[in-house]
């Protein structure tokens, strides 16, 4: 019989001293994880009651500071009376006054140091507000942008200010265990004439109120507002075509159909409509029903599954966290983990159960990257840096095996009924299925200790025994399954109690090739790979399996492993695209066509798939001369963007081949200027020629230091008529430094009638 993976043995202490002091801090860790399970940790002293927040946009682009006054409405939410409240802002913010209740008022600062780097702490003393009283405050301040980011950007061509930019004062730290502070909001902009202002809620000119409980933000740019399916609105780049606004429209018609799915689930949709925005940076951020997507999405032609997925998951935090506040420790499996549950269902719903388990897969791979480190989810924080592999990833595994223990209906009806009166905790939640409290238990407040194992299948008299193992907590029920010799598969069900061995039967006298245990991977586990005997990978992500012979160009190994895992996965579109640049590099280019094709066939491809297979395409276009089409597709995956090293492919295809572009002569001015004022150091000219705050860093270090600069324009992309991607071969040399050379890639944009570099997407000058 298989012997079993060994598992790595603890250290022992010999030394009674050190077994009785470490006994004692296990029984202290123990008691304290039991008293978590009554009430969180550290009770807040402050809950937000409103946000109140007016933002002014400089009028001079050369101008950094965002000027605010954020008037915060809080509640003592603490058992003794408060005479002080600390607010949270970022380093960045210059407080020039606070009142309380209109009156001006003494405050102090401190430095707060966090994983994000350093806050400060505005403390303002009050009179004494009782328990369940409230008390307004008001700040005003500047704060300044240096450099612009997806979080905080101040810029002609795009604005915004998301939570985690620090840019509004609050009393709850964004990293505390219980989770940062979410409440209805009124925020107004006032921007740049002929600007499009975008929040949250309900909009009357660039104000907003937003009922949902949420975290302020806002975004300042140039949309066109269309409302879609399901009426949902969707801001997309002005000027945009009509293929743009097709897939506009899918993801309108995505964002519908997930309310309805998760309104079967969780209850009536939330007051209050969900929108989209499509951005060049923060894609992905969503709060209180306004969802940011990446603007490229509307260039690939279709749909991809970070998209949809992510917009489904802000549909569902309009319930988890929007309509119903999340409160307490471990609220991010609630916030993050069910949602993320929710919108993977609703993958599998609209796309098919192949889709929806791809994307299982990538999910527990994201998550058993980290197992080895991870925390209880009861305690984790924003601050870890595997917090959103552990609330989202592992979170949705946990719910996804609640529902299988309790039923679908019994899982929604309690579900509804917690989020009933609009305040929810994951301690409420637990309390309701209480027939799973061992499973609760282990699942929320311990980290992950289990490995299921199955070994070798020994053939009898009709039947063959596989033995199974359970290094894990809690006592486990589910299916084996087993691949016979004459392709048909059985299913047995067996269950191996907790840190022990078990044992099942097939009875059949087939020869059984291969057996997997937990075929379904409900159980989050430390290692994936070993559920299967005989063994086929090493890894638990097949992905990196593939990728490890392409990347040392055994492309025949590539091939053999990549069919292996489709044969399992057959939607598994990344691994789809290692198998046909493996075929690409051993000549067999029609069959990698065949493959390329299939992924853009695919229901819900990766962006960076969509891009690999353009990349493709079109290498295959050009290996049979048929370079017109094979530049179509390369300059098709260079605009859909989905990946830096696809882009790059599809550039150098483009050069071998020696495309032609149409010259516009005001780009080529542009450079012209660029390069003398480089050549000659002069830091004033090169500063006009960029947008402040975003390309100022490179500007800056090509100021002082340049003998020689030349720009010779090799390509022009135009993403629209007011935004180029112009590709470039430099000829430089730096001060003290050899002659470099090589590919520049720079983003323009137009300001004032001329270009602007508004960022450098590549730069392999060497």
């Amino acid at each position: 019989m298989r012997m079993f993976k060994s598992q790595k043995p603890k250290a022992v202490r010999s030394n009674f001293l050190s077994f009785v002091i470490n006994g004692f801090i296990v029984l202290v860790v123990f008691a304290h994880i039991a008293s978590a399970q009554d009430e969180t940790r550290v009770a807040a002293t402050w809950q937000v009651v409103t946000y109140d927040i007016a933002a002014t946009l400089p009028q001079n682009e050369t101008d950094r500071d965002l000027t605010v006054k954020a008037k915060i409405d809080g509640k003592n939410a603490s058992s003794r009376p408060a005479a002080t409240m600390t607010l949270r802002l970022g380093a960045a913010a210059n407080v020039s006054g606070v009142s309380v209740n209109g009156a001006a008022a003494e405050f102090s600062k401190r430095e707060e140091k966090t994983v994000a780097g350093s806050l400060q702490q505005i403390v303002v003393r009050m009179p004494s507000v009782q328990p369940g009283g409230t008390v307004a405050i008001t700040v005003d301040y500047k704060f300044n942008v240096k450099d612009n980011s997806g979080l905080g950007a101040l810029s002609a061509t795009g604005s915004q200010f998301l939570p985690q930019s620090f840019w509004y004062p609050t009393p709850n730290s964004w990293f505390f265990v219980r989770g940062a502070d979410y409440a209805p909001a009124r925020i107004q902009v006032s921007a740049p004439a002929g600007a499009t202002v975008v929040s949250s809620g309900t909009g009357n000119g660039n104000t907003f109120e937003s009922k949902l409980n949420g975290q302020p933000f806002f975004a300042v740019g140039e949309w066109e507002r269309i409302v879609g399916s399901g009426e949902v609105p969707i801001y997309i780049p002005k000027g945009s075509d009509q293929a743009a606004k097709s897939i506009a429209d899918g993801l309108t018609g995505v964002a519908s159909e997930a309310r309805t799915f998760i309104a079967s689930v969780l209850g009536p949709a939330p007051a209050g409509h969900v929108q989209l925005l499509a951005v060049k940076r923060g894609a992905g951020f969503s709060s209180a029903g306004t969802i940011f997507f990446d603007e490229a999405v509307l260039r690939r032609g279709k749909l991809d599954s970070q998209t949809v997925l992510a917009i489904a998951e802000g549909v569902a935090k309009t319930w988890l966290g929007g309509q119903t506040a999340v409160n307490g420790d471990g609220g991010g499996a609630i916030r993050e983990g069910l949602a993320r549950y929710l919108a993977t269902q609703y993958l599998e719903s609209k796309f098919g159960k192949d889709s929806a388990d791809v994307e299982r897969l990538r999910q527990r791979v994201a998550y058993a990257a980290v197992v080895q480190r991870d925390a209880p989810i009861n305690s984790v924080s924003p601050s870890d840096d595997y917090y959103y592999s552990v609330a989202a990833n592992k979170g949705a595994m946990i719910w996804r095996l609640l529902e299988q223990k309790a039923g679908p209906n019994e899982f929604s009806q309690k579900l509804r009924a917690s989020l009933d009166d609009q305040s929810v905790s994951l301690l409420e939640i637990r309390a309701a299925f209480p027939q799973q409290k061992e499973f609760l238990d282990y699942s929320f407040d311990q980290t992950t200790d289990m490995n299921l194992l199955a070994g070798l299948p020994q053939p009898g008299a009709g039947e063959s025994k596989v033995a199974l193992r359970n290094t894990g907590s809690i006592d486990v029920t589910l299916s084996v399954e087993a691949l016979l010799e004459n392709g048909q598969r059985m299913d047995a069900p067996a269950t191996i109690r907790a840190k022990s061995l078990g044992e099942v039967v097939f009875r059949t006298p087939a020869k059984i090739r291969r057996v997997e245990v937990d075929r379904q991977k409900l159980y989050p586990q430390t290692d994936f790979s070993d559920d299967v005997a005989p063994r086929e990978l090493t890894d638990s992500d097949p992905l990196l399996a593939v990728k490890r012979s392409f990347d040392l160009r055994e492309f025949a190994n590539a091939e053999k492993t990549a069919r292996q895992v489709l044969a399992d996965f057959p939607r598994f579109d990344d691994v789809r695209i290692l198998l046909g640049r493996s075929l690409l590099g051993l000549n067999r280019n029609a069959d990698a066509e065949k493959e390329f094709r299939a992924v853009l066939d695919e229901k819900l491809p990766t962006s960076r798939s969509i891009a690999w297979a353009l990349v493709g395409l079109a290498e295959t276009a050009s290996r049979a001369n048929q370079n017109d089409q094979a530049l179509k597709f390369a300059s098709d995956a260079i605009k859909a963007d989905g990946e830096y090293g696809a882009g790059l492919a599809a550039r150098n295809l483009r050069n071998r081949i020696g495309a032609k572009f149409t010259v516009d002569p005001s780009i080529t001015a542009f450079f012209d200027q660029w390069d003398r004022a480089a050549a000659a150091n002069q830091k004033a000219q090169l500063d006009s020629l960029v947008f402040p705050g975003e390309a100022s860093r490179f500007a800056g270090g090509v100021a002082g230091q340049t003998a020689a600069w030349k720009t010779d324009i090799k390509f022009i992309d135009m993403i629209d008529a007011n935004t180029a991607l112009v590709e470039t071969n430099l000829a430089i040399k730096l001060l003290n430094r050899d002659p470099e050379s090589g590919m520049a890639v720079f983003r323009l944009s137009r300001s004032g009638g001329g270009w602007k570099i508004s960022s450098v997407d590549v730069f392999e000058v060497r």
